[in-house]
């Protein structure tokens, strides 16, 4: 009878912890949600990542990150639209722009702008030493066409030309790709994803008034805090991540110094501990 109770008792634990996990992550998600606030939180998002300084390593490690977000977003139901692309000239990514499609894209995405550094043994070193590459993480939110903003023609220049896939091989044969230059800001947006250039062009004119109109915002919250007397610096090029695989592992987020050893689970998609933590922290 005794063993019968203890067995019950068991059961009822088990259920009760399966239960209470359930209702913790449900509460987290809840959280997250109301979090996730702000003006444009909702709206999809631009996603561009830069290869810093290093050439072939800093390529792949581009391409890599690439992969970790596109797992992500796969794990999110998010949609993604590669608008541009320009390959490394041996391995990996240079650059890559994407559009990320869905409810909360860029709310979630904001916390990933910045300086992202992996020290590694490089598989391209034949001695077989550690490297640190670099690369930067750009994020815009995909605003609705506003027709009270405006974009004046004069400010911006137009160039044309080929559009290019993996290797430098022609895509099209003839000139659809469209790079526009901001000149006042020397914001640079490109894209070749479409058929023709009528459509390129206006995919990077809605890209270049979304990132136009992110600016504006942020330079009224500026001037609104510096009226306040509490406008604090903002260092862009912070590095905010570092995944670490030589001599240990180990992936630190240097805002929130929320970790994480596991590096290849990360590197696989598994960068939510580290969005949420940033919202908490923002909120």
């Amino acid at each position: 009878m005794a063993n019968n109770c203890l067995s019950d008792d068991t059961d009822t634990i088990n259920f009760l912890e399966s239960e209470s996990e359930g209702v913790s992550k449900k509460i987290s998600e809840l959280e997250i949600n109301i979090l996730l606030n702000g003006e444009y939180d909702k709206n999809d998002a631009v996603l561009e990542i830069h290869s810093g300084a290093g050439g072939t390593e800093a390529c792949d490690w581009a391409n890599m990150l690439y992969r970790m977000y596109t797992r992500w977003c796969e794990k999110k139901g998010f949609k993604i639209e590669i608008i541009d692309q320009q390959p490394g000239t041996e391995v990996g990514i240079k650059s890559i722009s994407l559009i990320i499609k869905g409810h909360n894209a860029y709310g979630y995405l904001q916390s990933e702008k910045g300086i992202h550094r992996l020290v590694r043994i490089s598989p391209f070193d034949s001695n077989k030493r550690r490297h640190t590459s670099f690369a930067s993480i750009e994020v815009t939110p995909v605003i609705e066409d506003d027709n009270n903003f405006e974009i004046d023609e004069k400010e911006i220049r137009i160039d044309v030309y080929r559009s290019s896939g993996a290797g430098g091989q022609g895509v099209n044969t003839t000139d659809s790709a469209v790079r526009i230059t901001h000149i006042p800001t020397k914001i640079v947006v490109t894209c070749q994803n479409e058929r023709s250039q009528i459509q390129n062009k206006a995919k990077c004119m809605q890209i270049l008034k979304s990132k136009l109109m992110k600016i504006s915002k942020q330079q009224k919250e500026k001037e609104m805090q510096a009226l306040k007397g509490d406008l604090q610096e903002i260092n862009f090029g912070s590095q905010i991540r570092s995944y670490i695989m030589c001599p240990y592992t180990l992936v630190k987020d240097h805002r929130t110094n929320i970790e994480d050893v596991n590096v290849s689970k990360v590197l696989d998609g598994d960068i939510d501990k580290f969005i949420e933590e940033y919202l908490r922290r923002n909120a």
